[in-house]
């Protein structure tokens, strides 16, 4: 079942073309990576997503109801947390939740059970003190809370790693992982390496377009062949493989065999077995999400 589907939306401000037939589907209980460049049209993707600007053309449904401009889902299915999230200051985070659930038309029991249980996943459950205090992860894992209190069938995230240090960016993203228990995350950014870490389906955009979508799986389809790197305990040894696999290049001790298909695998192996050759190391190198990107944008 796909929680969001987005078919073929375009935008234009003046004369300017924002988004021009972008398309994808984010399927339940998973983390979403919508991946692009700066300017390539992700934070209009989700206002146009959040129903917060109109779409010239196109569709959008989440959970089966159609976005229109303007106007609330009846479902109330969408958390959002924005790049910069912004808080009333003199609270502290049992107190701004409480009036976000409330809000919400939560109360009593149900809602303090409800706002234990996020500062829980979101490791604030010991911070009372005024959010003013708080750093720019901590104010990025309140934002997360907030945008779940009212159990969303979708949460969306616009760069919410941007600007973080590596261990505020690593909290964040097991944070994320970790919610795709409760709801599926969308998360918009252009570092690779975050996807790389967490990300179940990706949709690289480009120029305002959809240049690829679909599960991190496939995604690694589309490069091929992978490389083999070959790592033996003699160089008289790696030379005479080089001398077999007249592709294959030598580089700081190790041989790669660039774009090996399984056949070849097979006849290296059998190689190195015939002619008693011992074996260190043999991996595929997979490619990984930034050169994916690269190529399928074609840069």
């Amino acid at each position: 079942m796909n929680i969001l589907e987005v078919r073929n939306i375009q935008k234009r401000f003046g004369s300017k073309t924002v988004l021009d037939g972008v398309s994808f589907c984010v399927p339940q209980s998973c983390v979403f990576g919508f991946i692009g460049r700066n300017g390539a049209g992700k934070t209009t993707t989700m206002k146009a997503i959040l129903g917060l600007i109109k779409t010239d053309a196109g569709e959008i449904d989440v959970c089966g109801e159609r976005v229109t401009y303007g106007k609330k889902l009846q479902s109330g299915s969408i958390g959002f947390l924005p790049d910069v999230p912004e808080f009333y200051g003199y609270m502290n985070a049992m107190e701004y939740l409480t009036l976000c659930g409330e809000i919400t038309g939560m109360s009593g029991k149900a809602l303090k059970n409800r706002i234990d249980e996020l500062l829980e996943l979101v490791g604030l459950e010991k911070e009372n003190h005024r959010i003013k205090g708080y750093s720019r992860g901590m104010k990025q894992r309140l934002g997360i809370a907030q945008a779940l209190i009212n159990r969303p069938k979708l949460l969306i995230c616009d760069e919410p790693t941007s600007a973080l240090d590596p261990v505020g960016r690593k909290e964040i993203l097991d944070i994320l992982s970790a919610a795709r228990e409760q709801t599926s995350v969308l998360f918009s950014t252009h570092i690779l390496s975050d996807v790389e870490r967490i990300c179940d389906h990706v949709a690289f955009l480009e120029g305002g377009k959809t240049a690829f979508s679909g599960s991190t799986r496939e995604i690694h389809e589309l490069k091929g062949d992978s490389d083999i790197e070959l790592v033996l305990a003699s160089p008289a040894d790696l030379n005479q493989v080089a001398e077999r696999f007249t592709d294959s290049k030598l580089s700081d001790g190790r041989l790669i065999l660039p774009k090996a298909s399984d056949k070849k695998c097979s006849e290296l192996l059998r190689f190195l077995s015939e002619n008693d050759i011992p074996l260190i190391r043999l991996e595929r190198i997979q490619a990984d999400v930034e050169q994916l990107f690269l190529e399928v944008v074609g840069r």
